[in-house]
């Protein structure tokens, strides 16, 4: 399994798990980069640590401060809207350039249901 792939197990595991969901923010907004699929994509963390090890590491973040989300204000409203905005989802991005996959907010929705129902 690719480091990106358990970065994204992980996220669907432990988000179903603490019922959190972790983003980022600064005074202007919440990040959404272009990603290689020319898709841009709001990333999302299953921890706190995890948001923590970013805004340290990545130089483009480190202004950023951790925003703490309700798995279900998640799933009924940001998802909706990430979908509405045409945006990927970012699962558990990681490492010095904070990368990992990017997700449809379809998908996302599946595997959560998925991690919940086992």
């Amino acid at each position: 399994m690719s480091q990106s792939a358990a970065q994204a197990t992980a996220f669907f595991k432990e988000v179903s798990e603490s019922g959190i969901v972790w983003a980022i923010k600064d005074e202007n907004g919440f990040p959404a980069p272009l990603g290689e699929s020319g898709v841009r994509a709001m990333p999302f963390w299953s921890s706190e640590s995890r948001v923590q090890q970013i805004i340290k590491n990545v130089s483009a973040y480190k202004d950023f401060t951790p925003v703490e989300l309700e798995l279900t204000v998640f799933k009924e409203r940001w998802l909706a809207g990430l979908t509405k905005d045409k945006f990927n989802v970012g699962v558990n991005w990681s490492g010095k350039c904070a990368t990992g996959y990017d997700l449809s907010p379809a998908d996302v929705s599946k595997n959560l249901e998925y991690y919940e129902n086992r």
